[in-house]
């Protein structure tokens, strides 16, 4: 009778596994079943911004459901970052992340209890961000080596800005300070946006900031910019040369940005956006959209591939802070 009893509780166990299972692929099936949310995590009118609403405008195409655009910014990203850690892990809200949010933060912000490789499942690179380095057009250089001797005439007295303390473009500037041997006074704004502007404004005399969020501005006359971090020259500005060009070798790599998800959403759903994604990282439409704001289609062969990428970004990433000595205790 026991062996009989243990039959019936096994066949039972067995029902209610192969109906969990049925109701989640069918879960999987009709996903996405309302609206999506889409956290950025930078003020409206920056390179996340712009290029993030250049996928989704085309991923709720895909997906047949509206995709949300919210803008929360604060600490570097990590306000965002945490908001979309702690969002229901079904699929309908996700990360556009950053180089920044996800890789050099970690380090920067030791006390933060957002833990990037911990908290989020990577789905796909989607772009690449040249950096720029531009100036306000009142400042009497016009190349990389003028701005480095004025600026040794002048130590501590020009200001630059950044997206934040610990971020991207303040690494890159800190490296650049010490590569070139000068002193630059800094001032954080909440985001590449407001930093952008507040050279345009005489604020601040430079920036590092993203081709994407200084374009328009250089294009208009407003900017000026001196070089390029990439690996090559831009379409866009041929005759702008690299910041290699200009004597920093080790400085030819931009900011690339990506999609996640909270931890613990279902494996099927992140295939499932992950194809829907690159679907869309291949239309003609976006190629050119991106590019025409100063960036580039970048898909990944796999969410595998995207985590393992992110974790070596951050890697690289901290052996740079460790050298600058940026922290935020």
């Amino acid at each position: 009778m026991k062996h009989t009893g243990y039959g019936i509780v096994l066949f039972t166990a067995c029902v209610l596994m192969g109906a969990g299972a049925a109701a989640a692929a069918q879960a999987t099936a009709n996903y996405p079943t309302r609206p999506l949310r889409m956290v950025v995590p930078f003020s409206p009118g920056g390179a996340s911004d712009i290029i993030g609403r250049i996928i989704s405008s085309r991923l709720s195409e895909e997906l047949g459901q509206q995709i949300v655009v919210d803008n929360r910014a604060g600490a570097d990203g990590n306000v965002g970052a945490q908001i979309a850690a702690s969002a229901v892990a079904d699929g309908h809200t996700f990360l556009f992340g950053s180089v920044g949010v996800m890789s050099i933060n970690p380090s920067v912000y030791l006390r933060s209890p957002l833990k990037p490789t911990r908290d989020f499942i990577g789905v796909t690179q989607v772009a690449d961000v040249p950096g720029s380095l531009t100036i306000n057009p009142t400042l009497p250089v016009n190349s990389v080596k003028e701005l480095i001797n004025y600026a040794k005439a002048r130590p501590g007295k020009l200001n630059y800005g950044s997206s934040g303390t610990g971020s991207v473009n303040q690494l890159q500037m800190e490296f650049f300070m010490r590569a070139a041997g000068i002193d630059l006074v800094h001032i954080p704004f909440k985001g590449g946006a407001p930093s952008t502007l507040a050279v345009l404004a005489s604020e601040v005399q430079l920036t590092f900031s993203t081709l994407s969020a200084s374009m328009t501005h250089v294009k208009s006359g407003r900017l000026k910019i001196l070089a390029v971090i990439a690996p090559k020259r831009q379409a866009e500005f041929p005759d702008v040369p690299t910041l290699a060009e200009s004597g920093f070798p080790s400085m030819t790599t931009g900011t690339w940005q990506g999609l996640f998800f909270p931890k613990g959403t279902p494996r099927p759903i992140v295939a499932k956006f992950y194809g829907a994604t690159i679907n869309v990282l291949e239309r003609a439409d976006v190629k050119k959209r991106v590019a025409n704001v100063g960036a580039d289609v970048v898909a990944s062969k796999s969410p595998e591939a995207f985590t393992a990428f992110v974790e070596s970004e951050t890697e690289r990433w901290a052996k740079l802070v460790k050298e600058v000595g940026l922290v935020v205790k």
